[in-house]
């Protein structure tokens, strides 16, 4: 699996990304996505999860501002970030799971090319 992220940049706080996952090697349907972010130094942590279902979950504090959707004619998966604030730098990636418990396990290896998000205040 191949998994290319991208959209990243600096914005100022109360601004707008869309960040893009491209996805080779992996059914976007047949799999749960998560984003996560890593700031330097820190674990990286699941912000949004979308399941096989098409149900969401997204970590406290970004809840009502991001949104994980996907596009299998694309085969990418996308992170829409509103309202950002400066708490939201970092690195941000992807990856796919088996289910929404999957991709809380920690002992994934295969992460791809993150995408650096910057906020300023």
């Amino acid at each position: 699996v191949q998994l290319q992220a991208s959209g990243g940049g600096l914005v100022q706080a109360g601004g707008s990304l869309t960040l893009s996952c491209v996805v080779s090697g992996a059914s976007i349907s047949e799999n749960a996505w998560g984003w996560y972010r890593q700031i330097a130094g820190k674990r990286r942590d699941l912000v949004a999860a979308l399941t096989q279902e098409g149900s969401t979950t997204y970590r406290d504090g970004v809840k009502g501002r991001f949104n994980i959707s996907t596009d299998n004619t694309r085969n990418t998966v996308y992170l829409q970030m509103n309202s950002l604030k400066p708490e939201d730098t970092a690195v941000y990636y992807c990856r796919p799971g088996g289910s929404y418990f999957s991709l809380l396990l920690t002992d994934y290896t295969n992460w791809g090319q993150g995408t650096q998000v910057t906020v300023s205040s």
